[in-house]
């Protein structure tokens, strides 16, 4: 016997009154998800910097959070939620996890206070769809109850063995779902992995090359903890539509490592990472924003091909229909970016 909702059922609101879901997701810029802790009073005075500086604005109530300080994280959300006004900039929680003894405080504050203005909820420690359905079916209730008319969408972090072998589920398990983002540290610890890093590779976890004949020092590679994971994200992400994100890079002393990760995790299919230092901002504005000059070669094959079928030679280089679809994905962000970022507008000629 299925248990799968039909088409019509799955877009049907779940409480009278909720508004309708989303057929497909709100086309925003999302290179850096910009974690703030919301108890802090010198992050309120100045948030209005920041908003015009980054593409989403987080209100971290859970990990880094003490726990006395839990419900003045809730209430600085949304004294801060209430106070600015974040234009094309997304506004987001974090809240607590589901079995914690904050999660549904969270969810009953927040939602009924300032849930008109906000973007999305990010759920951690999702292990299943049962996660998402729980969130899905309050998050429909309250909508209703206080009149909001816009969906609020859920983002799922991936930080439990469970959850990551309950990937697929997870991303197909409501219309509400915008996306998902890697959680490496619970994941470590989840797994048994044997590291205390935040994200980014360790100098143990490589490949040698074969010894030689005359006894000479091997080559060795760094290998990334985190590739098979994140291509796993990717997919089960970008085949059903909805966004995969890298998550945080925690050695903030190290930001050409943090900038290899976020280019590799760019390279791989994420639209965007976690910034969790303001140093952050800008590795991932470069990284999630596309090269000008691929843009410009991009732009090339598309005028070379304009119904993108055939084929044609570009600078010398042979392109076809495959080449097409890959420098349109290449145009497609340019240009979103280009509605936030003047100076990168005028680097790709929009």
């Amino acid at each position: 016997m299925s248990v799968t909702r039909t088409p019509a059922k799955f877009f049907a609101p779940l409480a009278t009154g909720a508004p309708e879901p989303y057929r497909q997701l709100p086309v925003r810029l999302e290179r850096m998800i910009h974690f703030v802790p919301p108890h802090n009073a010198k992050i309120h005075a100045r948030l209005p910097e920041l908003i015009n500086q980054v593409d989403v604005v987080l209100g971290n109530l859970e990990d880094a959070i003490p726990a006395d300080q839990k419900e003045n994280a809730r209430a600085g959300f949304i004294e801060m939620a209430e106070a600015n006004d974040f234009g094309s900039t997304g506004l987001w929680t974090r809240i607590n996890c589901l079995n914690s003894p904050w999660g549904l405080d969270d969810i009953l504050a927040i939602v009924p206070a300032v849930g008109r203005k906000l973007d999305v909820m990010m759920l951690p420690k999702v292990e299943g769809p049962w996660d998402i359905h729980y969130l899905d079916q309050l998050l429909a209730q309250l909508e209703a109850k206080n009149g909001i008319k816009k969906p609020i969408l859920i983002h799922a972090i991936l930080e439990t063995a469970e959850g990551v072998k309950n990937v697929e589920a997870i991303a197909v398990a409501s219309p509400r779902m915008h996306g998902m983002s890697l959680g490496p540290a619970d994941l470590a610890a989840s797994r048994g992995m044997k590291t205390t890093r935040v994200g980014g590779g360790h100098p143990d976890y490589g490949v040698i090359a074969d010894a030689t004949a005359d006894g000479s020092k091997r080559a060795f590679a760094q290998q990334d903890l985190w590739h098979y994971t994140v291509q796993k994200m990717v997919d089960a992400c970008l085949s059903v539509g909805i966004k995969p994100f890298y998550g945080p890079f925690g050695d903030f002393s190290d930001l050409a490592a943090c900038e290899s990760q976020f280019r590799n995790s760019f390279l791989q299919g994420c639209l965007g990472a976690w910034s969790l230092h303001p140093t952050q901002i800008d590795i991932a504005k470069r990284v999630f924003s596309p090269d000008p000059d691929e843009v410009a070669f991009a732009k090339k094959i598309l005028a070379a091909m304009p119904d993108g079928t055939g084929a044609a030679i570009v600078d010398g280089k042979f392109q076809d229909d495959a080449t097409w679809k890959q420098a349109k994905v290449i145009v497609d962000l340019a240009k979103l970016v280009a509605t936030k970022d003047p100076e990168r507008a005028a680097l790709y000629g929009f």
